[in-house]
């Protein structure tokens, strides 16, 4: 009996694959798609070539004053110019090299723990530890280093510590009031309910009033409560019902029999939680946990209002400078950019961290 060779199956046609494909099927599969991807190119057609034109092509890049500007394209002469004020606010001058070590050091830190295998205890005291060395580094006052005061910081330096800081804690308050509404506990539940559904009815902007106002009268005569200190309490406790509500849907999508089957072990409470359910249960709502973490990144622009200069602030105050009048048009595209570049990297971080946890490769 003859054996003949498979056959090599042939490529699908060129309509069916690769780009071509994806175009017909995503863009063009009906009539009512085929309008709206010609309206959306009209609309990026009349957007990105004038911006592509201010920003780039009639911009000025070369200069040390207004004056340099002559034209109607953009002066990222300005940029340059109070790139400092941007970056670390009205932090003197002088010691500008204490913000950039405290951010070379995240660097190496985030650097170290990558590419760095095992030594987990050793990465574990870093993070522990560096929040003690940056504020030492930052505000001074200690080991000869001259006292800067929290009204000084600015720009995308305190962008960052606001974020930072309001992430870092509301993460562990935020389990600890999702485990609380999950009690078979009335007070503890009640309690913690009371506290998640008040404070997502409140707007952020009367937290940050109520934690720079009201909050002070709560301490002794003479007390001065530093002011960035109440917008973080402000900020963090009304982060933490948010990340709560992630962290409860999160225990709802974890079945029923993974409880039952941490009972039939002979688990505790709290190691049930810590062994069994939260790393599941904190899993499933990475993309919540993120998004909620991008929103507060964004949201930190709001202490304006109480008197903090963060980098949306400072864009303001440069752009009131007599020498560079009119100029917040590049300074909102510069703090627009900057904001773009952290949120994006969060979110490109939360996917590879799905990926990574992802636990049903095979199915």
């Amino acid at each position: 009996m003859a054996v003949y060779p498979p056959k090599q199956a042939k490529e699908p046609p060129l309509l069916e694959r690769g780009p071509i494909a994806w175009v017909r099927h995503n863009l063009l599969s009906s009539p009512f798609n085929i309008i709206f991807t010609l309206l959306g190119i009209a609309i990026l057609y009349m957007i990105i070539p004038p911006f592509v034109k201010w920003a780039i092509l009639d911009a000025h890049f070369v200069g040390n004053s207004k004056a340099d500007c002559a034209g109607g394209g953009a002066c990222w002469i300005f940029i340059r110019a109070k790139l400092n004020m941007f970056l670390y606010g009205f932090y003197p001058h002088d010691q500008l090299w204490r913000p950039k070590v405290v951010i070379g050091t995240i660097l190496a830190l985030g650097a170290f723990a990558k590419f760095v295998p095992g030594l987990h205890r050793l990465k574990l005291a870093l993070i522990v530890l560096y929040p003690v060395f940056a504020f030492i580094l930052l505000h001074g006052g200690l080991f000869g280093l001259p006292l800067v005061e929290t009204a000084k910081w600015g720009g995308l330096l305190l962008t960052l510590v606001i974020a930072t800081v309001g992430i870092v804690l509301s993460f562990p308050i935020g389990i600890l009031l999702a485990l609380g509404r999950q009690s078979k506990l009335p007070i503890i539940k009640s309690l913690s309910v009371f506290y998640i559904e008040f404070v997502r009815g409140v707007p952020l902007i009367t937290v940050l009033f109520m934690a720079s106002v009201v909050l002070p009268l709560f301490f002794p005569e003479g007390v001065n409560f530093d002011k960035l200190a109440r917008a973080l309490i402000g900020i963090t406790l009304f982060e933490a019902a948010y990340v709560a509500e992630n962290i409860r849907s999160g225990f709802q999508a974890i079945p029923k029999g993974q409880y039952e089957a941490a009972d039939a072990l002979g688990l505790g409470y709290w190691q049930k939680m810590a062994l069994v359910i939260l790393p599941q249960a904190i899993k499933v709502t990475i993309p919540n946990l993120v998004g909620t973490f991008i929103s507060l990144f964004k949201d930190t622009s709001l202490v304006m209002i109480i008197g903090l200069f963060d980098l949306l602030s400072m864009v303001t105050v440069t752009a009131n400078d007599r020498d560079w009048l009119g100029m917040d048009t590049e300074g909102y595209v510069f703090a627009a950019f900057i904001f773009w570049i952290f949120t994006f990297s969060m979110s490109m971080y939360s996917k590879r961290l799905e990926k990574k946890l992802n636990t049903d490769k095979g199915k």
